[in-house]
């Protein structure tokens, strides 16, 4: 059975036996005296979600193992909890801003507060390094990361992601040591319009040829 199928069991095993539910709402308790106040991130309950729900696909400790799935180990926490509720369909009957049937069963049962627990959690764990797999193609994505291809529009990517990669919280990822293949099929989202959640990243995808997105994508992976 694929990593695909193996996330789906996860998730219906999940759904069948309460576990979402009940760990859900435990998770996202909180006191009288707590509600309206800044909401904390408990990184203990976090690392419960984390360890019962999201590690079939991202590992425990937010390291996963293939490019199907994205590494979330020291992403930033406050992107991690937008992109969980850019998985949600949007007030006023719209759809999600990204597209993905898995994530959006996970998302459906997080409450914010769960979101913030394991979005910190995985924010505290060390990302493994990634690396670059094709050496010909290395100085092609990093004039991209740096200079970006200015006759097309698209701006350096350090711009955003950073020189080394480390992105800017909520809006532009950490991209160093990511899965190449997982930046791939990002861009492609970005441009066969199945993730609208960032209007720049649509642009910029769109004016990049599939050779510049492999090229720019294997580059970021070997980042550190």
């Amino acid at each position: 059975m694929n990593r695909l199928g193996k996330c789906l069991k996860v998730f219906e095993s999940a759904i069948a036996s309460g576990l979402i539910a009940s760990l859900f709402m435990m998770a996202g308790q909180a006191s009288a005296a707590d509600q309206g106040a800044p909401a904390k991130p408990d990184v203990a309950r976090g690392q419960v979600i984390a360890a019962q729900v999201c590690a079939a696909c991202h590992a425990a400790d937010g390291n996963s193992t293939g490019g199907a799935y994205p590494k979330l180990a020291g992403q930033h926490a406050d992107y991690l909890v937008k992109q969980l509720k850019d998985f949600k369909p949007q007030p006023g009957g719209k759809p999600a801003a990204r597209a993905n049937p898995i994530m959006a069963g996970f998302a459906a049962a997080l409450s914010d507060q769960d979101m913030i627990n394991v979005a910190a959690w995985f924010a505290s764990q060390t990302p493994k390094p990634g690396y670059a797999r094709d050496a010909k193609t290395v100085p092609f994505g990093q004039s991209i990361w740096r200079g970006g291809i200015a006759d097309k529009g698209v701006p350096a990517c350090a711009a955003c992601h950073g020189p080394t990669g480390q992105g800017i919280p909520i809006q532009y990822p950490r991209l160093s040591g990511q899965w190449s293949e997982y930046i791939v099929a990002q861009l492609n989202a970005f441009q066969q319009g199945t993730r609208n959640n960032n209007d720049p990243m649509r642009t910029i995808a769109h004016r990049l040829s599939d050779d510049e997105i492999k090229a720019v994508a294997d580059y970021a992976a070997g980042l550190h």
